[in-house]
């Protein structure tokens, strides 16, 4: 039996204007930081030498080889405040209440509706969320075509908010995040 998760492996990273993302994410004052789905780190440890030594950064992801690349490779980097955990993002109970200032979704939150786990997730994200937090979510643009899932399985902005809001959060920004992406921050309310 393959316990590797479908998309694992599988990254948004090279797609994304990454001038336009660490312009958009808000990371200033940010200490502690999840990265949801962090498969092998390929926003996780961009995020790290953006932030610098004074954040922690916590990642959780289904895929346990991908958790293991992370933690090796941030053993071999030095930084102390990266860990990764395997996990299924809808049971995160050994994350303490209101742990994170920020947690990021990349291209996570069409894969959780389309296993119908996206209430679920989202609760348990905005439990370890601090209130005033941040949840970032980077999605594929609705089209047809590469790159990204089918389009039936792609969330727009506004089918975003009807998965991402009830969980207790608002939209506060929205952002392209080159020709096949967008940013959309959601602050986590009390």
């Amino acid at each position: 039996m393959n316990n590797v998760p479908h998309e694992a492996g599988k990254s948004s990273f090279d797609l994304i204007d990454i001038d336009k993302f660490f312009s958009a994410l808000p990371l200033e004052g940010v200490e502690l930081i999840l990265a949801l789905g962090c498969g092998n780190g390929r926003y996780l440890f961009p995020i790290a030498k953006e932030c610098g030594a004074n954040v922690s950064i916590v990642g959780i992801d289904l895929w346990p080889e991908g958790v293991k690349q992370v933690n090796a490779r941030a053993e071999e980097q030095g930084l102390l405040g990266v860990k990764a955990y395997a996990a299924p993002i809808t049971d995160i109970s050994f994350i303490p209440d209101g742990y994170a200032d920020l947690a990021l979704m990349a291209t996570v939150v069409h894969d959780l509706a389309k296993r119908g786990d996206g209430k679920a997730g989202l609760d348990e994200t905005a439990r370890v969320i601090k209130d005033g937090g941040i949840l970032a979510v980077v999605e594929f643009i609705k089209k047809e075509g590469a790159p990204g899932p089918p389009v039936s399985v792609r969330l727009s902005p506004e089918e975003l908010d009807e998965v991402v809001e009830p969980a207790g959060f608002k939209r506060s920004a929205l952002a392209p995040m080159g020709e096949d992406l967008y940013l959309a921050l959601y602050r986590r309310e009390a």
